[in-house]
């Protein structure tokens, strides 16, 4: 895709869930430039309940989004009206606090008279790696991999994805925290269990790598499910606890840390070569553990695959992802978004491109 010569300058919300996030991005010269970032984590509000509740995460949004993109603004020394157009997360995510972004987005394109784009929330993550000093450059593979998704994304181009293996229950993320509150661990339980599993040794205990039957036989080969894994480890805790000796926990969670990072190595490493790729991407809030970096560097160095990873302040929900998307969008020509665009908590990504059509699909 050729960049317009011409510097274009995006302000992108995002509050799909429990991150309230405003960034001013601009791209010049065929690259993107972060000018000002901002993220209000909402963590320590959610965390007495071990889990989002949707309710708070909109009001918290309402409240923290003003002052946001107030200092956003400043911090880039810019004025809204230096703003080529506005950019706010619309799926997938918590109708509530999807919300808040989107009409506060719309309402400042209506008033500005600048151009709005609704952006899906797997395009934004699938933008993060192109804010790399050195950007990978399409055809290549994708792991997404984060707290509500665990896809493996083919991306042609800028703007073209192809869905190739998908989680049939939980995606990886609430899979740890979800063993997180299992082991007795606070949420977000990601964190959790990689910090506990440095004193770990993760092969301690043998545990399966859940695959997914084909209706016709055999299984889907690059297809995850964390459902067994889950039933595992809950079984081997009440083992444990039921029995003498010590609890050993720092080995549990290296266990489980570890055969999470092997299936979704195992599988990218696969989906990338069957489909005749050489270079792998990974995103998305997971992407940012250590364990699964190192041996998703390792295994892709084995196979003869360059490997890029978002950076890891780009790995959990931000708005610079999401304006980085909807540069990309303003340069393949699709402009704008309806200001009838609404919000949906489920949209197919491979869809995305009906989010920029007159009529808005919801």
């Amino acid at each position: 895709m050729r960049y317009p010569p011409k510097a274009q300058t995006v302000l992108a919300l995002e509050t799909s869930c429990d991150e309230s996030a405003v960034a001013i991005v601009r791209i010049q010269g065929g690259r993107f430039h972060l000018i000002a970032n901002r993220v209000a984590s909402q963590i320590e509000e959610h965390a007495k309940w071990g889990g989002v509740v949707p309710e708070i995460a909109s009001r918290k949004h309402l409240e923290i989004l003003p002052v946001l993109i107030e200092e956003a603004l400043s911090a880039s020394n810019q004025s809204i009206s230096e703003i080529n157009a506005v950019a706010a997360t619309v799926t997938p995510g918590l109708t509530g606090a999807l919300l808040v972004g989107s009409v506060t987005g719309r309402t400042l394109a209506a008033l500005h008279d600048i151009p709005f784009l609704g952006i899906h929330h797997l395009e934004g993550h699938l933008a993060s790696v192109l804010l790399n000093e050195i950007p990978p450059v399409p055809p290549y593979m994708v792991l997404l991999v984060s707290g509500g998704h665990t896809d493996l994304i083919k991306v042609e181009k800028h703007c073209e994805f192809q869905r190739l293996g998908r989680s049939h229950d939980d995606a990886a993320g609430e899979a740890f925290d979800k063993v997180a509150r299992l082991l007795g661990l606070p949420y977000p339980g990601g964190p959790a269990i990689e910090d506990l599993a440095k004193a770990g040794n993760p092969q301690s205990f043998v545990l399966p790598k859940g695959r997914v039957s084909r209706p016709e036989g055999g299984f889907y080969p690059y297809d995850f499910s964390f459902s067994g894994l889950k039933t595992a480890m809950l079984r081997k805790v009440q083992s444990l606890k039921s029995g003498p000796g010590e609890f050993p926990l720092e080995n549990l969670a290296a266990s489980f840390e570890n055969v999470v990072a092997e299936v979704l190595v195992e599988r990218s490493i696969r989906c990338t070569l069957e489909q005749g790729l050489n270079t792998l991407v990974m995103v998305g809030g997971v992407a940012a553990n250590k364990r699964l970096r190192e041996m998703m560097s390792e295994e892709a160095f084995k196979n003869g695959i360059s490997i890029y990873m978002a950076k890891k302040a780009f790995c959990t929900d931000n708005a610079a992802m999401i304006g980085t998307a909807a540069l990309i969008r303003l340069s393949s020509g699709m402009c704008s978004s309806s200001l009838q665009l609404g919000v949906s908590p489920r949209w197919p990504l491979e869809q995305a491109d009906l989010l920029y059509q007159s009529e808005a699909p919801f």
